[in-house]
Parts: structure tokens; C-alpha cells; sequence
């Protein structure tokens, strides 16, 4: 009873992650499998098979508060299933340590990029004219399937960045779109790996993937009210302070790893950074607020991210 009770608990806090923050279910839950000794295989799975109900849920809840472009959630959700599926078939038969490093640089610069533009209102990557056509999500989406499946996790961390960087949308917007398409890419990640390893099904930790539906179909709804209700730049630099934090330890973890004590020293102030600016970033969005009192709430963070 207690190991189903910690794996909801876990799938709760993984889930209010994600939901707020577009990203964090996968990689939290793959994580806590491959440490208890499940093969990767069984971990992207097993991973996958919560996430379908734990996305259902979310992606309604998002909807609901308006946080779904429909247009958007279409373009990411279809190449992504299709290469979830195939990166699913993949992973059974091959490892991609090496490749998930050298990704893990990739999502530490849209780490970075996503920090300054919210934290400290600066654009490293300028936004493109016509952000929002195929052309440009369709590739951000079949990126973010293959990356998800086979890597246990990374829909989010590769989506949500890339979605931040080439449109416009607020960061909540950005969330709900991205956790409602991740209901299809665990779908077909789900199908992917049925039809690639039966075998699968008799390493598949039963107990574990059901506490963390629990968990996570619980905290879905809250998750998707409280993105729908945080300020923007604060969420913004969240995000941000997020993915550099995961990727620059699976970087270090591939050079070969540092000294404890100074890993966790890095790791705090990591930390502390972000918190320091979130709450500046917080300050000045409620100054913003305050400045556009008598009009829309949403105009002026919409105004300002542009």
C-alpha cells in the first residue's frame, strides 16, 4: 500500500509540475523507474501508459480555462504521434544515451532563451512572422514525439520551449496547447510500443504506472487553474529555470560527473537564481497589472510578451 501511496504522491507532484509548467510528468516519472532498476524500454512505457489518462484529464481541464489553441494543439499532436510511434519501435531495439546528451544541450539553450526572454524581457531568438503556421510547428511537434519516446520523457521540454520561442502566445496558452496534444503522443508512443516488444507487457511496473495515474488525474484539474491564473513572466522564468536545472545535470552526468558536494552546491543555486528572479519577474508583472487596471487583465501581458 505504501509504494502505491508514494507513487501517487509522486505522480501528484509530477503532474502539478506539468500542468502549470508544460513539462515535467515524463521526466519525473521515467526517472524514479530507471532508478528502481526497470529497463528503459519498460520505463518510456510504463511512463506513457500513465500519461494517457493523466493528459486526457489535463488537456480537458486546459480547455476548459481556455488555455488550448486548437490550431496549434492539431499541428503538434499529429506529426508528434507519428513519430512517438516510430520512436517508440526504436527504442526497443536501440539506446540513445549519447543522443539524449547531446538534446540535453539543446533543451539547456531553449532553457536559457525562455530565462531571459520572461525574466529578464529580452529575446535571444527573435519570434518569426507567421510563428503560428504548420511550417513551423509541424517540425516542433515530430521533434518533440521522437524525443518523448525515446527518451522516456522530453514532449514537454522540447514542445514548450520551441512553442515559447516561435509564437506569441502567453505561457499559459502555451501549456495547455502542449499538454492537450501529449494526450495523442502518449497514445501513439502507447501503440508504438505494443507493436515493437510484446514482452514489454511482463516488465511493466503495474502498481507504480496506477499510483501515478492517481495521482496525477487528482491534481490535473488544479494544475490546469493554477496555469490559467499564474502571472506570465513569473511562469515564464519557471519554465525556464526548470529546463536548465533537469538538462545541466543529465550534461554533467554524460562528461563523466562532478564531486557530490559540489554538484548540490550547483544545484542550490540554481535554484536560488530562479527564485530570485521569479520574484522580480513577479514584481514587475503585478506593476503591470496595476498599470492596465481599467482594461483586460490578459491585454497587457499579451502586449508586452510581444
Amino acid at each position: 500500500m505504501w509504494f502505491f501511496a508514494a507513487f501517487a504522491l509522486a505522480g501528484g507532484a509530477a503532474q502539478m509540475v506539468d500542468g502549470t509548467l508544460g513539462m515535467g510528468f515524463g521526466v519525473t516519472s521515467a526517472t524514479i523507474l530507471l532508478y528502481m532498476g526497470v529497463s528503459a524500454a519498460a520505463a518510456s512505457a510504463a511512463t506513457h501508459a500513465a500519461k494517457i489518462p493523466t493528459t486526457f484529464v489535463s488537456g480537458i481541464s486546459h480547455w476548459r480555462q481556455g488555455n488550448v489553441d486548437v490550431g496549434t494543439f492539431v499541428r503538434v499532436a499529429v506529426p508528434g504521434a507519428i513519430t512517438a510511434f516510430i520512436g517508440a519501435v526504436v527504442l526497443v531495439n536501440l539506446s540513445l544515451a549519447t543522443a539524449k546528451a547531446w538534446m540535453a544541450a539543446l533543451l539547456f539553450f531553449f532553457g536559457l532563451v525562455i530565462f531571459v526572454r520572461f525574466g529578464f524581457n529580452y529575446r535571444l531568438i527573435p519570434a518569426p512572422r507567421g510563428g503560428h503556421k504548420a511550417r513551423w510547428l509541424s517540425p516542433i511537434g515530430a521533434l518533440g514525439g521522437f524525443v518523448d519516446a525515446t527518451g522516456g520523457g522530453g514532449w514537454g521540454p522540447v514542445v514548450t520551449p520551441s512553442l515559447m520561442t516561435v509564437t506569441k502566445f502567453p505561457p499559459a496558452k502555451v501549456v495547455g496547447s502542449v499538454n492537450a496534444a501529449e494526450f495523442v503522443v502518449a497514445l501513439s508512443a502507447s501503440a508504438g510500443f505494443l507493436t515493437g516488444a510484446e514482452h514489454l507487457e511482463d516488465e511493466m511496473p503495474w502498481v507504480a504506472v496506477l499510483g501515478l495515474i492517481v495521482g496525477g488525474v487528482i491534481v490535473a484539474p488544479f494544475a490546469a487553474r493554477l496555469a490559467g491564473r499564474l502571472p506570465h513572466h513569473v511562469m515564464g522564468t519557471l519554465v525556464g529555470g526548470l529546463i536548465i536545472i533537469v538538462n545541466s545535470q543529465v550534461i554533467l552526468l554524460a562528461l563523466g560527473g562532478i564531486p557530490a558536494l559540489f554538484g548540490w552546491t550547483m544545484l542550490a543555486a540554481a535554484i536560488v537564481v530562479t527564485v530570485v528572479v521569479a520574484k522580480r519577474a513577479y514584481v514587475h508583472d503585478l506593476a503591470e497589472r496595476a498599470k492596465h487596471s481599467h482594461g483586460d487583465d490578459d491585454v497587457p501581458a499579451l502586449e508586452h510578451l510581444q
